[in-house]
């Protein structure tokens, strides 16, 4: 399966009976990303965190107990 980077248009070629395919395929909502992009994405995001001056905005999980 051919697929495209949704950042750097790189095109890339995957298996057609991987997960990653699969889900591709199935589920339209899902892109893909190249691993150079989503390398880069992760060491920037690393260096935001380490000055302290960005946050995660993560939902308030509630545990209940039944």
């Amino acid at each position: 399966m051919r697929i495209k980077c949704v950042l750097c248009e790189q095109i890339d070629t995957i298996d057609d009976e991987s997960p990653l395919a699969k889900r591709l395929r199935n589920r339209p909502i899902h892109t893909y990303m190249c691993r150079q992009c989503h390398d880069r994405i992760a060491e920037k995001t690393r260096m935001r965190l380490a000055t302290g001056k960005f946050r995660f905005y993560r939902g308030n999980r509630t545990d209940e107990d039944w």
